[in-house]
């Protein structure tokens, strides 16, 4: 399984980790399963660090188009994405164009920075 999260609630944080070859469907099950156990306003980290990126850029469109869907649902909590070589920090930064929301939304090159600012974050009301 290319895309593994956990989701706490008492902390209000999502936790996800990509290896292998990271494709569209992976993303869709994964943000399918944030918003069916309410945890769009969740903090999120989103690892990539393991993955091979399979996105090309109409499948970075149907995300960021997914993203903007969510808006009248709510709140979207802030994201934290770790994107450590250039392909997936490049479509870490088209992505974040795409899906704007009203949220905090960083790309780091380092998990351990990541996880500082997302700290600092607030879960979404």
């Amino acid at each position: 399984m290319p895309l593994q999260w956990t989701v706490s609630h008492p902390t209000r944080l999502v936790i996800a980790v990509a290896k292998d070859e990271l494709r569209l469907k992976d993303i869709e099950d994964y943000l399918d399963d944030v918003l069916a156990v309410g945890a769009l306003p969740y903090r999120k980290i989103f690892d990539t660090t393991g993955a091979t990126m399979k996105l090309d850029e109409d499948d970075l469109m149907a995300l960021g188009g997914r993203i903007r869907a969510y808006i009248p649902l709510g709140p979207i909590g802030p994201l934290a994405i770790v994107a450590t070589t250039e392909k997936s920090y490049g479509q870490a930064r088209m992505f974040t164009a795409l899906a704007e929301a009203d949220r905090p939304i960083k790309i780091f090159r380092e998990l351990h920075v990541a996880r500082r600012w997302l700290d600092e974050q607030s879960p979404a009301s």
